[in-house]
């Protein structure tokens, strides 16, 4: 956090040279001229505690978007945004989650490049900005990736394309370069259509769904980064097209999965425990209704307590209490605002968990959610507009 100290010090130091006073003035002069600096800072002006990065998905050139991410939750767009990623995009929407991650160490983005099968390393600077590494931009190892997962130094990609679609892994070496991982691709039957591929937190298991045949792969992940099929495995889904994932961040061993296509009204989140060796087994009365259509993208709050699930068909998010055993109780559901909310996708919570950012693929443009336990109220600054042309997936919080 000390680089979004230093930009915000940065700004106010700025304010106060744009005075008059100077910055020696300022601190020779005292109070009195330190009032007069504080008296030209904007009402409004929230300093930079951190960033927001969409993958923009543009045909041709792709390009990562980027937002300064304000203390009272509100985006501005960052100076230069957007960036290039290096590869192509689709121009499309992608019907994944995941398909922008942050690495372990905060240092990179890892973007995928759906149109040109490709993925890319972007290093973050100390204000935030990302630059391709040299050599950053590789095969993704199958067609159209539109998914990633991260843990360490350890990368996996779901390559979703109609023939041919896998599980890729790969190392993230630490000058941000990666390299195949020889042996590690999976593949999956034509038409599966894998949309989502994430790790648990301590590493030991992977998942990814395969919405096109409503199946759940499931894998223990050996120390060289190999995967071994978990008991069981390909799952039946507990309902049409399983679409999102997320661990449960206090317990590795619990996984929620949407499951979006069971028709209007009828969406559900299905509940599993999962096995030292990955195999999953349903939590309680798994899978827990929804009351909305296409609940699609899964967000879990720090503290393991709340589940958010955003309602792609419906215009809203739908909000559920966690109890210690996995089991899930619906407490409602919040819309995205009229113009965007039909077509919202990808969602992450701010570091503090108090901001829930979603991306709003159809309208191009960033929404933001203030966070009190399990209440969402979306701010007044919401929605935030990305450069024309973007047709946004993933979202990475910093």
């Amino acid at each position: 956090m000390r680089k979004n100290t230093n930009r915000a010090a940065c700004i106010a130091l700025g304010v106060a040279t744009l005075s008059g006073a100077g910055i020696l003035g300022t601190l020779v002069a005292g109070p009195a001229s330190a009032a007069g600096v504080a008296a030209n800072i904007p009402i409004n002006f929230s300093p930079v505690v951190g960033h927001v990065y969409l993958d923009d998905n543009t045909a041709g050139a792709n390009t990562i978007g980027a937002f300064d991410r304000h203390a009272d939750g509100s985006l501005s767009p960052m100076p230069g945004s957007p960036f290039p990623a290096g590869g192509a995009g689709t121009g499309a929407g992608l019907a994944s989650q995941g398909a922008l991650q942050l690495s372990s160490d905060g240092r990179y983005l890892v973007a995928v490049d759906a149109g040109s099968d490709q993925i890319s390393v972007l290093r973050l600077g100390w204000d935030g900005v990302p630059q391709l590494v040299p050599g950053g931009v590789v095969s993704s190892g199958g067609p159209t990736p539109v998914s990633i997962a991260v843990h360490g130094s350890l990368v996996y990609v779901a390559n979703s394309g109609a023939v041919g679609p896998n599980f890729t892994g790969f190392t993230l070496y630490p000058w941000g370069q990666l390299q195949p991982l020889a042996g590690s691709t999976v593949t999956v039957p034509n038409g599966s259509q894998p949309d989502d591929v994430l790790f648990n937190s301590i590493g030991n298991a992977l998942v990814g769904n395969l919405t096109g045949t409503s199946q759940i792969e499931s894998f223990s992940v050996g120390f060289g980064g190999l995967l071994t099929a978990a008991p069981g495995s390909p799952l039946a889904a507990q309902g049409l097209g399983p679409f999102g994932s997320e661990f449960r961040p206090t317990d590795p061993f619990q996984l929620f999965v949407s499951n979006a296509h069971n028709g209007t009204g009828l969406g559900t989140v299905s509940a599993f425990n999962v096995a030292w060796d990955g195999a999953l087994s349903p939590i309680g009365a798994s899978p827990f209704a929804d009351a909305q259509t296409a609940p699609c993208w899964v967000e879990i709050s720090h503290d393991g307590q709340f589940l958010f699930t955003v309602n792609t068909a419906s215009g809203d998010i739908s909000r559920y209490w966690i109890a210690p055993n996995g089991t899930l109780t619906l407490l409602g559901s919040t819309p995205v605002s009229a113009t965007g909310g039909v077509g919202a996708v990808d969602a992450r919570l701010s570091p503090d968990g108090r901001t829930l950012y979603v991306d709003e693929s159809r309208i191009g443009s960033v929404g933001a959610f203030a966070v009190e336990g399990g209440n969402l109220t979306e701010l007044p600054s919401s929605p935030t507009s990305l450069p024309a042309g973007a047709t946004p997936a993933g979202i990475v919080v910093n």
